[in-house]
């Protein structure tokens, strides 16, 4: 009769199990596991959350049963033939696309960085967008900057994250450059980049040359072992060819300058591990 009770117990148990809680802080899933993740898991919820971003993006709860973890779905797909902004600046062609979130992320596991999100394209009811996995209790640099006023402790290596960072928003020609609500730091300063609708304009050079100081060795590598059909299989489904064109011709334009600099300064002042 013990035995039958303990059976029942442990059914019963197994049964009425609660999926895990997401991580107090930091990245959860990694890889082909937050992909698979992503596409598979079902929606437990979803809610807007007070955010500066103008691209109304969502909260995302999901869970697979034995986990649940959160992601932000983004659906924006905006064109215009001229955008006039709030200063009176003007953009031609614009675009602001839930796409180049993907292409992102897409580009920075080419490139091994680790400093986009998961991110994948899923449908969500009749909406169709990219879904980005949430990052646990991080803040903004805008937050770290102006609200909790907080210092890394090991700057050097704070500036080589920074320095990446930056080699990457060139790269990709994001026009949010300025945008530091774009960048989130884990508690163990950890540097992610988020929210790269308004990058991949067809631009053929580098919006900030002079932003590009220091490169980092693995990173300088890893572009110049790049093949362009990468590229295109990778980046094609969401960005068009004159994009991946240009974003190859950023690509040419860094490894010159880091030889450049290099060549100038010595290796280094200039590269690091």
């Amino acid at each position: 009769m013990l035995s039958a009770i303990v059976v029942l117990f442990l059914v019963t148990a197994q049964q009425t199990a609660q999926p895990e809680p997401p991580p107090a802080w930091g990245l959860p899933l990694h890889g082909e596991e937050a992909e698979d993740f992503l596409h598979s898991a079902e929606i437990v919820s979803m809610k807007s959350f007070k955010t500066k971003a103008v691209t109304r993006p969502m909260k995302v709860e999901l869970s697979d049963g034995e986990q649940i973890h959160y992601a932000l779905f983004k659906t924006i797909d905006d064109f215009e033939p001229v955008k006039t902004f709030g200063g009176g600046e003007k953009e031609l062609q614009f675009t602001d696309s839930f796409e180049y979130e993907i292409a992102a992320y897409e580009l920075d596991k080419l490139l091994d960085l680790g400093i986009v999100p998961p991110t994948v394209r899923r449908r969500i009811g009749r909406q169709v967008g990219s879904l980005q996995l949430w990052i646990e209790g991080a803040m903004t640099e805008w937050e770290r900057l102006k609200v909790r006023k907080v210092h890394p402790p090991d700057m050097v290596a704070w500036n080589d994250q920074m320095f990446t960072i930056r080699l990457f928003l060139q790269l990709i020609y994001d026009v949010d450059y300025n945008n530091v609500n774009n960048l989130l730091v884990t508690p163990d300063w950890k540097i992610y980049k988020i929210d790269a609708s308004r990058a991949f304009r067809n631009h053929k050079e580098l919006r900030r040359e002079a932003s590009l100081e220091r490169f980092s060795r693995k990173v300088l590598t890893s572009l110049r072992a790049l093949p362009e059909k990468d590229l295109e299989e990778n980046l094609g489904p969401w960005l068009t060819k004159t994009q991946l064109k240009a974003l190859w011709v950023r690509r040419n334009l860094i490894l010159e300058l880091a030889d450049r600099r290099v060549a100038e300064e010595g290796e280094e002042a200039v590269l690091f591990d």
